[in-house]
């Protein structure tokens, strides 16, 4: 079992829809957050306890520093939670170069250039007896690419790949990589797209309910969380 009490915790996207919820429910497990986003003021206005950091997490060298911030803040670093992301609508035969880079750009280089500027630090978790993590969300597309959303299924299913690669790398050395895939989730994500008009979605997954699975994913020690883990949420 993972112990959130006193871990040291990177939040990316900490004043997103997930993002705000995870924020949530590691504090109150004890967890030492590090949130980081790109508004100071927005984070603040969490009112969580924690570090803060600030920058764009595609821009070359944020990663590292976000994860110096949050090993400068409580010693180490214990656990990474990228909560990040970015969708677009339309046809596939429609979507514009400036789309396609942008939603590579967010949903899966940067948790891959996340995953390998905190992976000494959690490698130094691992070997002063942690057990160190990092979770991302490739979400359902991941599983099932949907029509509308071929890029950003493609994308997500990138995502996907790198994380079950990268977590048979890991495991040698204590890291764990969880991917967690639930189902299309009530945030605001979809009303702001990159590009597109969203389609009427039905009622979406509750998201304290999808990030409490989640964290109770986390603290099982469990690698994995495929649709099917969300499915007692609909």
């Amino acid at each position: 079992m993972t112990n959130l009490q006193g871990a040291s915790v990177l939040l990316v996207g900490a004043t997103g829809g997930l993002g705000r919820e995870f924020a949530q429910i590691l504090h109150q497990k004890g967890a030492q957050l590090t949130l980081a986003g790109r508004d100071q003021a927005a984070l603040e206005a969490l009112g969580i306890p924690g570090a803060t950091v600030t920058g764009d997490i595609t821009q070359e060298g944020v990663p590292e520093r976000f994860v110096q911030a949050a090993v400068a803040a409580h010693g180490r670093l214990d656990g990474v939670i990228f909560a990040v992301g970015a969708v677009a609508f339309g046809p596939a035969a429609e979507v514009a170069d400036s789309t396609l880079d942008a939603l590579w750009e967010v949903n899966t280089k940067a948790p891959m250039a996340l995953l390998r500027a905190a992976t000494p630090a959690l490698q130094g978790s691992a070997e002063a007896g942690g057990s160190p993590f990092m979770l991302a969300l490739s979400g359902v597309v991941s599983e099932s690419p949907t029509a509308g959303l071929a890029a950003y299924s493609a994308v997500k299913a990138a995502l996907h790949a790198h994380f079950a690669a990268a977590s048979r790398e890991l495991r040698r050395v204590g890291i764990r990589l969880v991917d967690a895939r639930p189902g299309h989730t009530d945030t605001e994500l979809s009303k702001h797209p990159v590009a597109g008009q969203p389609p009427a979605f039905p009622q979406g997954l509750d998201p304290r309910a999808v990030v409490a699975r989640i964290v109770e994913g986390i603290e099982a020690d469990e690698r994995d969380l495929p649709s099917t883990a969300f499915s007692a949420l609909s």
